[in-house]
């Protein structure tokens, strides 16, 4: 018998992540950008899984969108995380981010660049929270 020793991070986070804005225009305008760049990251999959592209350096179409949107502060290695099964609603002027994974900072810097007041807890600790 083999006894496997080791360390795994493909436990469940179950995290939420609320954006709340002023205005519900806003929060609809982020759900859209997260839409692009989600889009974005399919369609640069395969840069970015496989490593195709220098760990500095964006894909093009992905540096083309950054700069349209004017998001300057996602690195490279991030791209990854729009890849994730992710889950965003939107409820009046909040943005509720919902997923498995616990490396979304991709997601958080958004959130806080276009203006959101970010609230960040794992369902399985607050599971009555809506």
């Amino acid at each position: 018998m083999k006894i496997w020793k080791g360390y795994g991070s493909e436990h469940s986070a179950n995290l939420v992540m609320i954006g709340h804005f002023r205005e519900a225009r806003d929060a609809e305008e982020v759900r859209k950008l997260f839409e692009q760049l989600v889009d974005q990251a399919s369609s640069d999959a395969d840069e970015i899984q496989n490593n195709t592209i220098p760990q500095k350096r964006f894909p093009e179409g992905t540096l083309e969108l950054l700069h349209k949107t004017k998001l300057y502060s996602l690195t490279p290695g991030e791209l990854e995380q729009l890849l994730y099964d992710v889950h965003v609603d939107v409820d009046g002027n909040k943005v509720a981010i919902t997923t498995d994974e616990i490396d979304v900072s991709v997601f958080l810097k958004v959130l806080i660049e276009k203006g959101a007041r970010v609230e960040v807890y794992s369902a399985h600790d607050y599971p009555d929270t809506e």
